[in-house]
């Protein structure tokens, strides 16, 4: 009969009650109780009022355990491809977020660059800030049809809706932001002699970055907002369409399915923006 040594057979429990070890499982702990438990409780108890409700005779809408079982292979298959626009949700959403992305980038481009000018300009800002101010307020989804009797196809029609959607807040938020910058920042930048570049990269871009990324943050969100309603309009593959499509052929659960989806998505583009402007913010203002 073999006999473990004293010392090997206290190793593991000296580990695993060592001070590190039990300040990292109560950091731990406590994370959970203050970050991960109060969504788990309000979403579990969403979830069970809604299976109450969905559960009654004559409910008009599904309850959470027929959405799953009504939708299980969409779920498990989010890539299958039937061919044209019999295809999975993992298609409908990445073609989404291809609309998303061209029209979003040229968003950022123009509504930085015009944010600038305004910001810096007091002529450009009093000729261009009204037109500004009246062209937000028009809904995304009325710039459908201007846009499709001016491109006379779908797709650039989506991605001018997705484009002049976001374009207003990055506007504004640059705008103000380079407004904002102190003025012994301007008269350092004059002091130093820098040129235009230079003032842009060390002087106005750290200054206005918060600024900026706030009307990115907002302009990301429309955006997802915009494709998903233009798509329901304009057909082809696409959340949207696979949402407007469902909903003709009476596939509520698949509706839920995709609403779900599309929230998720949403979430995911804002904390991505916004970690990136975290980032972008600590580079500039270390350097």
């Amino acid at each position: 009969m073999s006999t473990i040594p004293l010392n090997d057979s206290l190793r593991a429990p000296q580990a695993t009650s060592s001070p590190a070890w039990r300040a990292f499982t109560l950091r731990t702990w406590k994370g959970f109780l203050t970050h991960g438990l109060p969504p788990i409780v309000i979403i579990g108890a969403l979830l069970l009022v809604w299976e109450l409700l969905g559960s009654r005779p004559g409910s008009a809408l599904p309850s959470p355990s027929r959405v799953v079982a009504d939708t299980w292979e969409l779920i498990i298959h989010p890539f299958y491809d039937n061919g044209g626009t019999d295809v999975g949700l993992g298609w409908q959403i990445l073609a989404s977020l291809q609309r998303v992305a061209y029209g979003y980038t040229l968003a950022v481009v123009v509504g930085v660059g015009l944010g600038v000018l305004v910001g810096q300009s007091t002529w450009a800002l009093r000729g261009l800030d009204p037109l500004f101010q009246v062209l937000r307020t028009v809904p995304p989804l009325a710039w459908l049809p201007i846009s499709l009797a001016g491109f006379r196809d779908g797709q650039p029609s989506a991605i001018f809706v997705i484009f002049i959607t976001a374009v207003w807040p990055i506007i504004i938020n640059t705008s103000v932001g380079i407004r904002n910058i102190p003025q012994d920042y301007r008269n350092v930048a004059r002091v130093v002699q820098l040129n235009g570049l230079e003032y842009f990269a060390k002087i106005m871009l750290p200054a206005a970055a918060p600024y900026i990324f706030s009307g990115l943050r907002i302009g990301v969100g429309l955006s997802w907002l915009a494709i998903v309603a233009a798509e329901m309009l304009i057909g082809g593959v696409g959340i949207g369409f696979f949402i407007w499509d469902a909903w003709n052929s009476s596939r509520i659960s698949d509706i839920i399915l995709a609403l779900l989806y599309v929230g998720f998505v949403g979430y995911l583009l804002d904390r991505l923006v916004a970690w990136l402007g975290r980032v972008v913010t600590r580079g500039t203002a270390a350097g």
